[in-house]
């Protein structure tokens, strides 16, 4: 929804402007303008990237108008649900986590949490490293080191969708001056025709320029901006998880080590002490 809004915002401020400026706005549609920027704009985007590239571009799209997911609702059930697995690993030891690890959806402690539950990702990470403490003696530092790798895989990959637009963003200026370009080779084939006639192709090409400046700053930049935020959001996410489960394994009480992915987060998503308590008390 903040995404179109945003887009109302900035197509009304550009076309009140110009026409308060008594402009004609039937002057600024140039579909062969469109079709010249937008055409190789998209072009570019499929040679530059691989196709599991693009496909994930054009899924993240839904993203933009949900927007993040990524809220302190979200973070208490995370917390919660942490909590729950540490303290029964804590009474009954880590074995007793086998059930939950191996079928999370039959678990009487995971499907408390459907939100979390739906995020496949989100819980074979947890599950992955909760069955490597179950396995046997982990050294802390090595397992944190290999969090650390798999974050950053997972880190570079979430980013590749908002790259490609930032680079699609970067390089529609250059194809509005293309169209403009064009524009005016087809305005020197009509020299020594009426003067309406020359305006009408100078304008055709200017507008050319506008638009790959417009879609550039106006469309596309800010959709990847989104998608950046949101992407920061995530690996916000996976940091908290990996926190508490190193305070788990250093041998910190389930209560400390969820406390430890408490201040991880960021002000507008951090539940409050006694919050989450009440939260985890409730979902117990």
């Amino acid at each position: 929804m903040k995404l179109i809004v945003g887009f109302i915002i900035v197509c009304s401020c550009v076309m009140g402007g110009f026409i308060l400026s008594h402009g004609e706005p039937m002057a600024l549609w140039q579909p062969y303008e469109l079709l010249i920027i937008g055409g190789s704009a998209f072009g570019a985007f499929v040679v530059s990237n691989p196709g599991h590239v693009i496909k994930k571009v054009f899924s993240a799209m839904g993203l933009l108008l949900k927007g993040s997911k990524y809220n302190k609702v979200l973070y208490l059930d995370l917390l919660a649900l942490l909590f729950d697995l540490f303290s029964k690993a804590r009474k009954e030891g880590l074995m007793s986590l086998e059930a939950d690890i191996d079928e999370p959806k039959e678990s009487a402690i995971v499907s408390k949490y459907p939100k979390i539950l739906a995020d496949h990702h989100v819980m074979d990470f947890i599950s992955d490293y909760l069955r490597i403490m179950v396995g046997g003696n982990m050294n802390p530092f090595e397992l944190e080191s290999l969090m650390d790798v798999e974050l950053e895989t997972h880190h570079h990959e979430s980013g590749e969708a908002h790259s490609a637009l930032t680079k699609v963003s970067d390089a529609l200026p250059g194809f509005g001056i293309v169209a403009a370009v064009l524009g005016i080779v087809i305005t020197m084939g009509a020299i020594g025709g009426p003067p309406e006639e020359l305006g009408h192709h100078v304008g055709a090409a200017l507008v050319g320029t506008f638009l790959g400046i417009l879609l550039a700053y106006g469309f596309v930049g800010p959709m990847a901006a989104m998608l950046e935020h949101i992407s920061h959001d995530e690996a916000k996410f996976y940091e908290c998880i990996k926190v508490c489960l190193m305070a788990n394994l250093n041998g910190y009480a389930p209560q400390i080590a969820i406390e430890f992915g408490r201040k991880t987060l960021l002000s507008t998503v951090r539940p409050g002490f006694q919050e989450l308590e009440d939260h985890v008390k409730g979902k117990s």
